[in-house]
């Protein structure tokens, strides 16, 4: 957490390192440094004229094709043809495509050094097939993003992707259905150095924290020197952790998650395999065990899940009843958790990973899931009720579950949902190798072009010797995306190792993974303390983060007071400045 003035204390529980001046000097240089500003910008119509190319087609030679065929070739066996509209709106087309990769492409040169975000605009003459931007480089192909097609309007491609080595490369756009003409217009590809790319999130930061002004006063007169220690009691944009049945038992354990974190995820208390192992025996012990602890720490919870679409994740008795059968079954489990539950949680993964695996799909019908998620809002209306899945964001060649398919998904479920359809949310797994960086936050940005909450689910990371900066990396990009609502870091720790990273040893003492999302709650303000006096006038400014507030006030007199308050987001243009008025 920072304030508006230098000479403040800023420090963490069991930490008492401060900032230095040189440190804030450093920050404030950094975040001045030039750099071009990041389009967040995507959309997720069908439009009847596409828009300008983002930063004017940055490095495209004719990106919006005002030059005819300027720049722009042939890849594998096609015609391109420069054309326009009745509306003068010129692009390619690309016809007579009898490979799949076949059809217009552009020349380019590519550094290693450097993280390019890309947009497209396609259309195709016929259906509705996926249509993909890939890169040809000298160490392979990279997928940089890819959309639902449609004839006669224009839909946006929005990703980006690094390279393994610099070297020339050639960017085309395929289809696996070669019957179809690609349309292509408003092309852009923006390099951006790693140093511009990070002064993207400080800048974001910036953008949305607000300014606190607290004025102390006695009877009416300004009281200078007062002390004020204001601490963040629960976080606009929480970073939670997954947690699990050990916590019920262990002490250190125990005492190391309730005291970093605000939110939570049961790893496997909540499943249906773990409530009902056999068929009308439920079973709630443990996950009402956990809610015991969780509420003593007001520690706020996520449901995870109703039902998994997995066939290797379900209840030993599920998988041989009849189609009647399981429909009662389903109906028993989702009234029987989401009723038990209601308002104890913060919302729902209602079906889990239903991109990837059809299990209910399969024996109930393709319309099952809009099913479920019709009968969870009928249960509970007043939580947000999330479809979560995997590789949307870590994997742009899992053609299942890219944004467009997890947005055609989305939208089907809204369609059954009628008017709860803003009641759905997006959750995204995020269990990385290694993280693309421009890839991650050009996908979240066309996800968040529906304007509903978006959580990233279940933060992990491969064991590797860069585990510890890509969690940060991650992190980072989820935290300062204006579209993202929270984060849960997938770390339930287990004695005999956790399901992919551990934040901790057996000792409950941070590992490297478990230092960086210290230092992460802390720069986040989630868990620090931020002090400072009043001055001759009474005031005390600060720039906070969205969230809620306990502020405490030591007088002069020996007198003492503290008062809860809460600090809304701000969004561009506003620069209002929040006063708080405290009387001692």
């Amino acid at each position: 957490m920072t304030a508006s003035i230098l000479g403040i204390k800023i420090h963490s529980k069991g930490d008492k390192n401060n900032y230095t001046a040189m440190e804030v000097w450093k920050k404030e240089r950094f975040m001045k440094a030039k750099a071009v500003s990041y389009d967040y910008t995507a959309s997720i119509e069908c439009l009847a004229q596409p828009h300008k190319a983002q930063y004017g087609g940055g490095i495209i030679k004719n990106p919006e094709f005002n030059e005819g065929l300027n720049g722009w070739s042939t890849f594998g066996n096609a015609i391109i043809q420069h054309r326009n509209e009745s509306n003068a709106n010129k692009f390619v087309v690309a016809r007579k495509r009898t490979q799949p990769q076949a059809g217009v492409s552009h020349k380019l040169y590519l550094q290693t050094n450097l993280l390019y975000t890309f947009s497209a605009w396609v259309q195709v003459s016929e259906g509705k097939p996926l249509v993909r931007a890939v890169f040809k480089t000298p160490t392979g192909f990279k997928h940089a993003a890819a959309t639902v097609a449609e004839s006669g309007c224009w839909s946006m491609l929005k990703g980006g992707l690094t390279v393994d080595a610099s070297g020339p490369a050639q960017l085309f756009f395929e289809s696996q259905d070669t019957s179809v003409e690609i349309w292509v217009d408003s092309v852009s590809l923006q390099p951006f150095t790693h140093e511009e790319w990070n002064s993207h999130h400080v800048d974001n930061i910036e953008k949305t924290k607000r300014r606190v002004r607290i004025r102390v006063d006695a009877q009416g007169n300004p009281v200078a020197n007062s002390k004020i220690s204001i601490k963040q009691k629960v976080s606009g944009k929480p970073v939670g952790c997954a947690t699990n049945n050990n916590i019920l038992n262990n002490a250190g354990y125990q005492n190391w998650f309730t005291s970093r974190f605000t939110h939570t995820t049961f790893e496997n208390e909540m499943k249906w395999y773990s409530n009902e192992p056999s068929r009308g025996k439920e079973d709630y012990s443990i996950s009402d065990s956990m809610m015991a602890i969780m509420k003593q720490h007001n520690i706020a919870v996520r449901g995870h899940n109703i039902l998994w679409e997995d066939p290797h994740y379900q209840p030993s008795w599920v998988p041989s009843l009849g189609q009647n059968d399981l429909w009662a079954a389903v109906s028993n489990r989702m009234n029987s958790v989401m009723t038990k539950y209601k308002g104890q949680l913060i919302g729902w993964d209602v079906v889990n990973e239903n991109l990837h695996f059809n299990f209910f799909e399969s024996k109930l019908g393709a319309g099952a899931s809009s099913t479920f998620y019709k009968m969870a809002s009928s249960i509970d209306s007043s939580v947000p009720l999330f479809l979560n899945e995997f590789n949307t964001l870590e994997e742009k060649g899992d053609s299942k579950s890219t944004p467009a398919k997890y947005l055609a998904k989305l939208w089907e479920i809204q369609k059954a949902l009628g008017a709860n359809y803003k009641q759905m949310a997006i959750g995204l797994e995020c269990h990385f190798d290694v993280p693309n960086l421009p890839y991650i936050r050009s996908s979240l940005d066309t996800l968040a072009a529906t304007k509903l909450p978006i959580w990233l689910t279940e933060i992990d990371v491969k064991n590797s010797p860069n585990q510890a900066t890509y969690l940060e990396q991650v992190l980072r990009e989820g935290h300062n995306h204006p579209g993202v609502s929270g984060m849960i870091i997938w770390s339930a720790w287990r004695p005999e190792g956790c399901y992919r990273m551990c934040l901790t040893d057996n000792n409950f003492n941070n590992l490297a993974t478990g230092n960086v999302v210290d230092k992460l709650l802390k720069e986040w303000g989630i868990k620090a303390t931020l002090e400072g006096q009043t001055d001759a006038h009474g005031f005390f400014e600060a720039s906070l983060f969205h969230g809620e507030y306990e502020v405490e006030i030591s007088g002069p007199a020996n007198t003492s007071l503290s008062q809860s308050f809460k600090v809304e987001p701000r969004h561009e243009p506003d620069h209002q400045i929040m006063l708080l008025q405290v009387s001692t």
